[in-house]
């Protein structure tokens, strides 16, 4: 097998530590993030003239995935269940033999920080801690193709916040653990809904999704709707 190793530029910082609750695809979500890059490629030279595109393309590795000893031709995406099978290429599926993602995300801005360039950035689908390894500007005339086919934007689901979830995601928003836009972030999160494909017709089974520094719990109830029921702080 033909093998080719590729330096680490960087890498992404963003509140979802996990897995678990990672958008399936960038830009359902607006969530807030930043690539911090690592010398030599840190140099704000490498990224004179990036401020005039809105969006990029990220190479990203799927860091949290184990190695896989043999090539597995097929996966089940949870658009179609997580039950039926559909070749690897043809999907956008986390176990590929390159463990390789690619994701457009808004550009938000430039910041040099001791003269080292970190990016701002919006919508990726990608965890805390992930390896980057290239960064290209998203061009309209020729990325934005008309007429292109594919499958649908996935339907989100209702979500509710119980009244004592409220309560201390308001003490999490005073007490500095969270911020307030943090709220409406942890719901659009929750609306993707995150649980396996398998698991998504159970009533009523408690799920935990961490955000930054806490555990949010929910559930679905007999009406198909997410309930956003706790809200638990991480000990320091």
């Amino acid at each position: 097998m033909n093998t080719h190793t590729l330096p680490i530029i960087g890498y992404h910082h963003s509140p979802l530590t996990q897995k678990f609750g990672i958008p399936r695809q960038p830009n359902l979500v607006a969530i807030k993030s930043h690539i911090r890059f690592v010398a030599p490629f840190d140099t704000p030279d490498a990224f004179a003239g990036i401020e005039q595109y809105s969006h990029l393309w990220v190479l990203w590795q799927f860091h949290h995935n184990k190695s896989q000893a043999n090539f597995r031709p097929q996966v089940r995406p949870p658009r179609l269940g997580g039950n039926d099978k559909i070749g690897v290429f043809a999907t956008r599926s986390m176990y590929r033999p390159s463990q390789l993602g690619l994701s457009v995300v808004a550009l938000d801005k430039v910041e040099m920080v001791d003269n080292q360039t970190i990016l701002h950035i919006t919508g990726a689908d990608m965890a805390d801690g992930t390896p980057i390894f290239d960064i290209k500007p998203y061009l309209p005339f020729v990325d934005n193709v008309s007429g292109a086919v594919g499958v649908d934007r996935p339907v989100t689901k209702t979500v509710i916040i119980s009244e004592p979830a409220k309560a201390k995601l308001a003490d999490c928003v005073s007490d500095g653990v969270l911020q307030p836009q943090d709220m409406q972030m942890i719901s659009d999160l929750i609306a993707q809904d995150p649980r396996p494909a398998y698991r998504q017709t159970e009533t009523d089974s408690v799920f935990v999704m961490r955000y930054g520094a806490v555990d949010v719990e929910f559930y679905m109830d007999e009406r198909g709707v997410l309930v956003l029921c706790g809200v638990r702080p991480l000990k320091p």
